[in-house]
């Protein structure tokens, strides 16, 4: 048996939170001793160092979600909730390479493609070989965000400069939303050639992120194999009442 004080020191973490944790759901409930006080079993250890290391990985709320399945015996719902998190670890690999081809383009273009604006709809349109009413479209999915003069649209240099950026992408293949993350990413870091620099780094973040997912998958797989979950209630063969699970020793 463990007290919650021994679960808390392994990982850093207070007393408070690993009672928590079990009051959310995210810990097996625990039997209570004669006098009331929480008695963790090895299982409630391998729960925590599961709902840790998912945690470093897919963060607080999918994690919680994943062990909240898990400890009901609902495994399928648990797994959902992985599926739909390397899904979007894969959209942000998609999102890192599509702006690591358009920023490589964009960089290395000759002088000749740099225009210094504002322009009109019906310049840029002509600019790039597109209709107005397509780059009307770009603006209305966030790929655009024209000044106005009066009803006219204007489109700055850095307009113009996105707009070329949209016309390659969409000549690659990319969907408009798509198309609009990867502007946004060359917005904020300032254009393209500030954002060619931070490229290295997003992709160690994206690995590190994937390795850690790894990790909390196979603590998690760990958990599931030796501590199947018992029936909702009960944890060791005695039943949980809720007195006993609103008592917080």
């Amino acid at each position: 048996m463990h007290r919650p004080a021994d679960l808390a020191r392994a990982h850093g973490l207070s007393a408070q939170a690993v009672r928590n944790y079990e009051r959310d759901g995210f810990l097996p409930p625990a039997r209570r001793s004669a006098a009331g006080y929480r008695l963790y079993t090895d299982r409630h250890v391998r729960a925590l160092g599961a709902f840790v290391a998912l945690s470093r990985g897919y963060g607080h709320s999918v994690a919680a979600e994943i062990m909240r399945a898990v400890n009901r015996g609902e495994e399928s719902s648990a797994y959902a909730a992985i599926d739909r998190a390397h899904v979007l670890l894969q959209r942000d690999r998609e999102t890192l390479a599509s702006v690591s081809a358009a920023v490589g383009v964009l960089s290395s273009a000759p002088p000749s493609r740099a225009h210094r604006g504002p322009v009109t709809v019906g310049v840029l349109a002509h600019r790039l070989g597109v209709t107005p009413a397509t780059v009307r479209k770009w603006e209305r999915a966030g790929i655009l965000s024209p000044a106005r003069d009066g009803s006219a649209r204007v489109y700055s240099a850095e307009d113009v400069r996105d707009a070329d950026l949209a016309h390659l992408l969409r000549r690659g293949g990319y969907l408009l939303d798509h198309i609009a993350s990867v502007v946004r990413q060359v917005r904020s870091a300032g254009g393209p050639e500030p954002l060619a620099a931070s490229l290295a780094g997003w992709q160690e973040r994206i690995d590190d992120r994937a390795r850690q997912m790894l990790t909390g998958a196979a603590r998690l797989a760990s958990y599931l194999e030796t501590d199947a979950a018992p029936p909702v209630g009960v944890t060791g063969g005695a039943a949980v009442t809720g007195d006993q699970r609103g008592k917080s020793r």
